[in-house]
């Protein structure tokens, strides 16, 4: 087999990277020796690796900022309505490469840094991954903000700098162990301090209520200390601005408490305040309700508005005034979106504000906060839905209790007057949870106090309506929409397939790189002989490049011309990744019943990490590389399954392993995962979909033609029947040999011949006490993946549905979902104009 490209040597094929045109060339060569040299004259004489990184960062950012302020100032010129996309999760990822994608730089960076003797791949390498977020819901906010930048929106993303994200997970002897994430240990070349717009925050303290207005006195203040990171869009010259804040305390913290001679113990308590920024909570789909979270809530909300309020007043058009005063057309300059109740503070905060403070009479600066926020839902989970103590909430915050309660009373009383008497249908639709601990629902909180109500896609958006938030779609149902996730092209595609997005660029011109639809353009070459050769080709290399990077990290040797079967993403019950692990064992007992059959070799990767305290996802990790420690050793199966779990799934091994799939896992139980986005990231690449009828692959399924995808299992309405009849796991045990033999393997400690009791728990789990149902999908799920085999046996035909995937694929670019957003939500137009590049000069 000819040696594959280096991603090196592609990249100077390609033409959407940027033609390496000699002077871009020799200005980059030219900027990055200034860098390196002022970095080694300060320090040393012998650059390291970091050194070449750090010069090559910047000499990319520098190519950023001329943009970055020019965007900022047409903002300020233009004063075109702001979108505020507020989230406590942005799972960035690395930068290096993504900006110059989006700047059209790489081929003359690659080819620089060539001509310097480094290898660029190398090199990007040693950047961390920003990794402030958990998953989905946090990878989305990413996606957002670059398609913001792209469809010319003025958009900022706003959140918290934690200085330590989601953990690095390591196995040691099966196990997950969570090493903290010091990503900022060496600096951050992408981020910009902004001391001056330091912003303070109040917490705890009392009210007093006078006949000038209410006071919230005696708070103790953290202040919020912006940092910034530019958002560039594909090639358009807009920046935009993330702005992330962390927590200071104020130099004279718990220093006039007066504590003779307690000046030391003053300074070190600094800590309290500034340990709001510390640290990720690492759950997913999970309310933890813990007090520093809730302060983390506060915090990037308080912090956040008075920047929004700031900059709508100083703003430079709609006023004759030099500072607006009125608040009359703050919701026609202001859009916020709440992703998901996390920060649902922004609603009673921006009331305590127009009302405490502007002194804006409440139906007023109620109707304005309405006509702000909208929200967006990201789970149907019970245990996912966040409901504080009513007793922390007071202490913490007192002020906003009260506003919440006169939301609630007036909220309550519009309901009572159109269903007179139904005090459940009250009770069902308060904000306020009475029972043993009152406690604050925070989605009823955002459903009140928003104009738009979105799911993520199709069919979550219908359960949002009919079950969770049946009595507030009753009430208003023009105020719910749906809004189907999309995934960035740049980053999911032109970044980490650059064989693929070549191919591609050949056939059909690179238009579909900022108009994902026009991949239907393809369909029409569906027959080429040659691009089915190439499709399959790009494919196989980045196999076998994936292969050697599996075995250089990690040591372990896979078959490149196997199934690579993979799944990928946060270990959790209702995704499922037990029922994986059922087909794993019993394919494996096939192979040792009769082991002269043909069978079609696969890799089975699984990779994510676990919430730490959620102890039966780390069993769920246990069990997989338990089984891996079976199979991978048994010489009777040979390479023909191998089990690998990836270590430390992120976002940068991500963008490696995706292109890589053959078969992409997408499992859950109808009715449970929201939408999914990795489903739409596998499909661009090249992997055909094995997956129930949930979330976005139900919209997959009817894009593509349910059969070029392999769907299985139970619909939401069977779930829901199985639930009024009552699933009873044993009767799929007892009736089914393959799972039974399976299930007792796992019980009797085959596969932890050390711990034989290892997985009683597990097993114990799904025959007694299993909300999603494995089981019961579990001979469905059998008899598709035999049709997969069945395909995959004739690489033509699977190609050719491949092709048809990627074809079909367009639906889900995040520049789609960011459309609908801005037209029906937030009330602007995307524009297509390029904003004024800095060498030009200004009107």
């Amino acid at each position: 087999m000819a040696k594959p490209l280096t991603d090196g040597e592609r990249r100077k094929q390609i033409s959407v990277r940027g033609l390496a045109g000699l002077g871009d060339v020799a200005e980059v060569r030219k900027s990055f020796n200034r860098h390196l040299h002022f970095t080694l004259v300060k320090d040393r004489n012998v650059a390291t690796r970091r050194d070449y990184y750090l010069a090559l960062a910047h000499t990319v950012r520098d190519h950023l900022v001329g943009r970055w302020i020019r965007t900022q100032q047409h903002y300020y010129e233009r004063d075109p309505k702001r979108i505020y996309y507020l989230s406590l999760e942005f799972y960035m990822g690395r930068t290096l490469q993504n900006t110059m994608v989006n700047l059209g730089l790489q081929n003359a960076c690659d080819e620089a840094i060539y001509q310097l003797g480094l290898d660029l791949e190398e090199l990007e390498e040693i950047e961390e991954d920003a990794g402030l977020g958990n998953g989905g819901l946090g990878r989305l906010a990413a996606c957002f903000l670059d398609s913001m930048a792209t469809l010319g929106l003025a958009a900022y993303g706003y959140g918290i700098r934690y200085e330590f994200g989601i953990f690095n997970q390591k196995i040691v002897n099966g196990w997950q162990v969570e090493e903290a994430d010091d990503w900022l240990r060496y600096g951050n070349p992408w981020e910009k301090a902004r001391p001056e717009y330091m912003l303070p925050v109040h917490f705890y303290g009392r009210v007093e209520h006078s006949p000038e207005g209410v006071c919230w006195l005696d708070t103790q203040v953290v202040l919020a200390m912006p940092y910034d990171t530019p958002v560039p869009g594909y090639k358009n010259d807009t920046v935009n601005t993330m702005r992330l804040w962390s927590a200071k305390a104020p130099n004279d913290f718990k220093l006039h408490d007066f504590n003779v001679g307690g000046y030391i113990e003053a300074v070190l308590d600094r800590n309290l305040a500034e340990n709001i920024s510390r640290v990720l909570y690492p759950n997913d789909n999970f309310f933890e309700g813990k007090e520093l979270r809730l302060k983390q809530e506060y915090f990037v909300v308080a912090a956040t508005l008075q920047d929004i309020i700031r900059r709508f007043k100083s703003s430079k058009f709609g006023c004759r005034d030099p500072v607006r005063t009125s608040f009359e057309t703050f919701p026609d300059k202001v859009a916020i979106q709440l992703n998901d109740t996390h920060p649902a503070l922004a609603i009673p905060e921006l009331m305590r504000i127009l009302v405490d403070v502007e002194k804006v009479d409440w139906d007023k600066a109620w109707e304005i906060t309405r006509k702000t926020c909208a929200y967006t839902n990201h789970t149907v989970l019970p245990e996912a839905l966040e409901r504080w103590p009513v007793s922390m909430f007071e202490k913490l915050l007192p002020r906003h209790l009260e506003i919440v309660y006169a939301i609630n009373q007036r909220h309550l009383d519009h309901v009572a007057a159109l269903f007179p008497g139904d005090v459940d249908r009250l009770r069902r639709m308060s904000v306020i949870e009475e029972g043993d601990c009152k406690r604050i629902n925070m989605a009823h909180l955002c459903v009140i106090g928003s104009h738009a109500v979105n799911g993520v896609a199709r069919i979550h958006s219908e359960i949002v309506k009919q079950s969770v938030f049946k009595d507030f779609y009753e009430l208003e149902p023009e105020k719910f929409q749906n809004k189907t996730n999309g995934i960035t092209p740049r980053r999911w595609l032109l970044l980490c397939n650059p064989g693929l997005a070549d191919i591609i660029v050949e056939r059909i011109g690179e238009g579909f790189l900022t108009d994902l639809s026009q991949l239907k353009k393809l369909l029409q070459l569906l027959s080429d002989e040659a691009l089915i050769r190439d499709v399959a080709q790009v494919k196989q290399e980045n196999k076998v490049k994936f292969s050697a990077f599996l075995e250089k990290e990690y040591g372990v040797k896979v078959n490149p011309s196997s199934m690579f079967d993979v799944h990928v993403k946060r270990i959790h019950e209702y995704k499922r990744q037990l029922l994986n692990c059922l087909h794993v064992v019993t394919l494996y007992n096939r192979i040792k019943k009769d082991p002269a059959q043909a069978f079609v070799p696969r890799t089975v990767m699984i990779g994510g990490k676990a919430a730490p305290g959620y102890h039966m996802a780390k069993m769920i990790i246990k069990l997989v590389t338990s089984i891996g420690d079976v199979v991978n050793h048994d010489p009777v199966v040979g390479d023909r399954l191998k089990v690998i779990f990836l270590e430390n799934y992120r976002v940068s091994l991500a963008e490696k392993v995706i292109p890589a799939a053959d078969l992409s896992q997408q499992i859950s139980t109808a009715g449970t995962e929201a939408s999914g986005t990795g489903n739409m990231k596998f499909m661009l690449n090249g992997a055909l979909t094995i997956g129930t009828m949930d979330g976005a692959n139900v919209e997959m399924a009817e894009e593509a033609g349910a059969e070029n995808l392999f769907i299985f299992g139970l619909r939401v309405e069977d779930v829901e029947a199985l639930d009024q009849k009552g699933y009873n796991a044993w009767e799929y045990y007892d009736s089914l040999p393959e799972l039974r033999q399976a299930v007792d393997q796992i019980s009797s400690g085959f596969f932890s011949p050390r711990e034989p009791d290892c997985f009683k728990g597990v097993v114990d789990m799904l025959l007694n006490h299993d909300r999603f149902k494995v089981f019961a999908d579990y001979e469905a799920y059998m008899e598709c993946q035999a049709r997969v085999d069945q395909l995959y046996r004739n690489p033509k035909e699977w190609t050719k549905k491949v092709i048809r995937n990627i074809a079909c694929s367009g639906k889900f670019s995040s520049d789609r979902t960011i459309t609908e957003y801005a037209r029906d939500i937030w009330g602007v137009e995307p524009s297509a104009l390029k904003t004024p590049p800095p060498s030009l000069p200004r009107d």
